[in-house]
């Protein structure tokens, strides 16, 4: 599918449907949603109680007949009732009032790079239930591009690596357009899920899912002090007994751990450089490697990357928004027109 810059400047809103988080620009007034991709329903009534990050605080502390689900899952819609429903509670009623003011309204979307057909179509019917009379679909990697500042329009090699909670992309782009890219079902969700495992094989403790991330950020320092292997104390529930414990930690242990999942990353990554013509490659040991994505903050992700490459790895200043902020960028026609018209998704 191809989308032109002058078709999405004709679109008002733009939406980015992940996995973690569902992102909201409106032309003119900036990005209005940034939530959690989580609904808390009523099983007994079918009554939506709670979106975003009500909903999210939910997980795991809801009786039987509440049901939290997320309707999204790797950047593709699997549920397209219950994703409209979570968009419009997560719109409100003024920007849905704005909206509807709007009598041809036009929308842009992120779609992960190689999306199916009928993954494509859900995106699009889940914007149409909105209101939507049309629907232009963009790939991620280049909407992420654009907005974390990258060259893309110009004749040299910028590459990317869209981390998200349930896929990791990779692209090398030039002219406008995506030379190779490739994407792997590992993400964010993956690496929280290998923490989970190793303190359950190893120290009999079960982790609440919510303390995952906060626990990374947690053993983010150096493996080593003045006195030996650094530990964190870690709160859970012990696998036996079912009461509370506490354990201290190996960080060295655990980032083995966190990083024993990212092999199929680094797989990924080789063969995007193997595949990039030299030419493009020189550019890459100059510029290096773009990480945008929620799970691109994760600790020593970066250092991991640069050591098995050998090139240069920076996080852009807003990782996590990239993609929705790009997508408002051609919206508001802040970008000029590419050297290679369109836009390839």
């Amino acid at each position: 599918m191809t989308v032109s810059l002058e078709q999405l400047r004709r679109c008002h809103v733009a939406v980015d449907l992940g996995a973690a988080r569902t992102r909201v620009y409106i032309k003119g007034l900036g990005l209005v949603v940034d939530e959690p991709s989580a609904a808390a329903m009523n099983t007994r009534t079918g009554s939506l109680i709670a979106v975003g990050t009500l909903a999210e605080q939910m997980t795991g502390r809801t009786p039987d007949y509440i049901r939290v689900v997320r309707p999204v899952t790797g950047g593709t819609v699997i549920d397209i009732e219950m994703a409209q429903r979570m968009l419009r509670q997560l719109l409100g009623e003024k920007l849905r009032r704005q909206l509807r003011r709007k009598p041809r309204m036009r929308a842009a979307a992120c779609t992960p790079h190689d999306s199916d057909p009928l993954a494509q179509r859900a995106t699009v019917e889940t914007l149409v239930g909105l209101g939507a009379r049309r629907v232009e679909l963009v790939d991620t990697l280049i909407a992420a591009a654009v907005g974390c500042g990258l060259p893309v329009e110009q004749p040299t090699a910028s590459m990317i690596m869209v981390c998200g909670a349930a896929t990791t992309q990779i692209a090398v782009l030039s002219l406008g357009s995506i030379v190779t890219a490739v994407r792997i079902p590992i993400g964010g969700d993956a690496i929280d899920h290998a923490v989970i495992q190793h303190l359950r094989q190893h120290h009999e403790l079960m982790l609440p899912s919510q303390a995952v991330r906060p626990l990374q950020v947690a053993l983010s320092g150096g493996a080593l002090t003045a006195h030996g292997p650094a530990t964190t104390e870690i709160h859970g529930r012990d696998v036996a007994t079912g009461l509370a414990r506490s354990v201290h930690v190996d960080t060295a242990a655990v980032q083995q751990a966190i990083h024993a999942p990212l092999t199929a990353v680094l797989d990924g990554l080789g063969k995007i450089l193997r595949d990039c013509p030299p030419d493009l490659v020189a550019d890459i040991a100059d510029c290096g490697i773009m990480m945008v994505g929620g799970s691109a903050l994760l600790p020593g992700l970066d250092q991991m990357l640069r050591k098995a490459t050998g090139v240069p790895v920076h996080i852009a200043e807003r990782p996590d928004v990239c993609s929705v902020l790009g997508l408002g960028a051609m919206l508001d026609g802040k970008i000029q027109p590419l050297v290679l018209d369109p836009l390839a998704c």
